[in-house]
Formats: C-alpha cells, sequence, structure tokens
C-alpha cells in the first residue's frame, strides 16, 4: 500500500529537520516509517523499539540497506539496524517554534500538513468526484494509565483517559485531534469541520456533503454551521418529556400492536421541534415509536435533510440498525 500511495513519504514531508546532516544515520522518513511499521504491528509504546531496533525484517521494511546493523559507525551500535526510543522520542516531541536552536529535538512536524495529507488521500482514493459523501464524527475514550499531562476522570467511561476527535468518510480517516477528556464531545468540530469541508469542495465542488453523529454531537453550534455552508446532517438527538409527549400516539399504537403480536412494533413521526433555550430555531426532528416485550424504546433523530432526500422511517430506523437505506437501495452506515 506504501509503495501504491507513497505515505510515507509524504508523511516524512510532513517533518523539517534541522540536524547536522554528517552526523545522521536515520533520516527522518526512516524514523516515520519505524514509528508507523511499529503501530501497525501493535507496539505502541517507544520503548518497545529498544528491543525492535535489532529486527531486520523491520528494517527490511523501513527500507535499511544494513539489515543487520553490521555497519553502524559507532561500535556500540552495531547489531541495531534501527533506531532506539530515545531517537524516535525527539522525532515526536520536537517543537516547531525551538526545533532549530534545540540541542536534541531538532525535528519539528507541520500539523497541519498532516492534517491535510488526510483528506488528500482521501480525495485522492477516488477516480471521479462522488455525488455524495457522508462525514462521520465520533468521540471515544484513550485510557490513560500514569501521570499524564492533561489527565481527567470521565464519568461515561469510568477511567482517566484522553478524549480524542475522530472525522471518517467511510473507512478513511479524515481527522484525529487528542483532547482533554474535561471537554464536551463535540468540541472543536465546528474548526475541523470548516477545514475538511473546505479542503473537499476545493476538489469536489458539486459534491453533496453530509455529517452524521449521536447525540453527543447534537449541538447549535454544528447544527447552525451546516445550515450556514449547506451541509446535510444527521444526529442523533438525546429524548426528554416534551419529545416523549410529542411521540405519545405513536407510543401507543406501538404497544397496542406489540401486546397483539408479540413481537416489536414500531411507528414514525416526523415533526417541527425547538428546544426552549439551546436551539437558535426549529428543525426537523423524526421521533420512532418502538415497543419491544415488555419494554418502550422511543428513538429520535435531527436533520436537515428534506423528505425528498429520506422520510422519517429511513431516517429513524438507520438510527437503531446504523444503516441507512434509501429508496434506490444504497445503504449508508450510521455511526
Amino acid at each position: 500500500m506504501d509503495q501504491r500511495i507513497g505515505l510515507l513519504d509524504r508523511l516524512a514531508a510532513c517533518f523539517t529537520d534541522h540536524r547536522n546532516p554528517e552526523s545522521i544515520e536515520h533520516s527522518v522518513r526512516d524514523l516515520v516509517a519505524q514509528r508507523v511499521y511499529g503501530l501497525a504491528l501493535g507496539y505502541e509504546d517507544l520503548n518497545d523499539h529498544d528491543d525492535l531496533r535489532k529486527d531486520s525484517t523491520l528494517a527490511l521494511l523501513v527500507g535499511k540497506r544494513d539489515l543487520t546493523g553490521e555497519r553502524r559507525v559507532r561500535e556500540q551500535d552495531r547489531g541495531n539496524p534501527l533506531a532506539a526510543s530515545s531517537t524516535l522520542n525527539r522525532l515526536e516531541l520536537g517543537i516547531p517554534k525551538s526545533a532549530i536552536s534545540d540541542r536534541y529535538k531538532r525535528i519539528a512536524a507541520d500539523n497541519e500538513a498532516m492534517d491535510r495529507l488526510l483528506v488528500d488521500l482521501f480525495l485522492e482514493s477516488y477516480r471521479k468526484p462522488p455525488r455524495k459523501i457522508w462525514l462521520d464524527l465520533d468521540a471515544t475514550d484513550d485510557p490513560l494509565h500514569g501521570q499524564q499531562e492533561g489527565r481527567f476522570f470521565h464519568g461515561y467511561y469510568r477511567c482517566y483517559c484522553y478524549l480524542p476527535l475522530y472525522i471518517f468518510s467511510g473507512e478513511h480517516l479524515l481527522c484525529a485531534r487528542l483532547r482533554t477528556a474535561d471537554k464536551d464531545a463535540s468540541s472543536g468540530s465546528v474548526d475541523e469541520l470548516q477545514r475538511i469541508v473546505g479542503q473537499i469542495r476545493a476538489r469536489w465542488p458539486k459534491t453533496r456533503i453530509i455529517i452524521r453523529a449521536d447525540s453527543g454531537f447534537c449541538r447549535d453550534a454544528i447544527m447552525a454551521w451546516c445550515e450556514t455552508n449547506d451541509v446535510g446532517y444527521v444526529l442523533g438527538l438525546a429524548r426528554n418529556k416534551r419529545l416523549q409527549r410529542a411521540l405519545g400516539k405513536e407510543m401507543e399504537a406501538a404497544r397496542l400492536a406489540c401486546e397483539r403480536t408479540g413481537e416489536a412494533a414500531r411507528c414514525f413521526r416526523d415533526f417541527r421541534y425547538r428546544t426552549r433555550k439551546s436551539w437558535s430555531c426549529e428543525r426537523r426532528v423524526i421521533g420512532k415509536a418502538e415497543y419491544l416485550p415488555g419494554k418502550a424504546n422511543p428513538r429520535f433523530v435531527v436533520t436537515n435533510l428534506s423528505t425528498r432526500d429520506a422520510d422519517a422511517q429511513h431516517l429513524e430506523s438507520a438510527q437503531q440498525s446504523k444503516t441507512l437505506q434509501r429508496p434506490t437501495g444504497l445503504r449508508y452506515r450510521i455511526p
């Protein structure tokens, strides 16, 4: 895959190397390749490379010619064809503003270039611009097991963790942003969407873009931005007493059908709704009145898609099945 799309060469180009060329045995490209392949093999920690540096197969993957390390300059390094954790640490901890004068951490990453690279790889995977794409937003826990900087206890995940933001389109990762766990799940989403959507539209001006996410991203700032910038959205909406009252007749009909057949029954209602304080306007909400044997299971989504794009049943049933089936027969995964 790397030979086909040149991923490692392009990723390495996102770094600036201020080291003395005459004192270098491991190029930035070699260091990036060693770290990426190590992660792909399941070695997450830098100190794993104090053993992996001896691995001739990994050296072959990285592109080293001296696969045994017998030609290393310093005698204490011979037998180790790859870099140790201390060298890789300098790659990862370099700071752009100080790298040129820092004694040790003289390699600096261009984070904006890395962000652009993820989207560029996605755009290049298509032979021609698609008619429509879906951007999936999600946040998940990255558990911590020490005294890492910025650690916070997250009540939902019941652990100390970070809370990174991810944006995918299908299997393509477009954004991975590390965040501390004291933030809302949607924190920073508008900034990332503005950047990603702008880059996509510069290449694909006619492609329809729709975002989807769970109720953690059902925020007025996100919906308002989408409405202003002609971006569609389908977002989970946490239920409350007002929403449940609005779905009362449908829930009763579903309950009676469930009791009559002994099987799950569901009805749908498409209506306009606005929160008392947090929303700036009325929006389209779809409620699913589902009754399982012995249990009510109402669900809601909010969207700016028109009824022509998708009717209530297609949208709300997708929220449970994780698949949106359009009348055309196309199927879209919903996180």
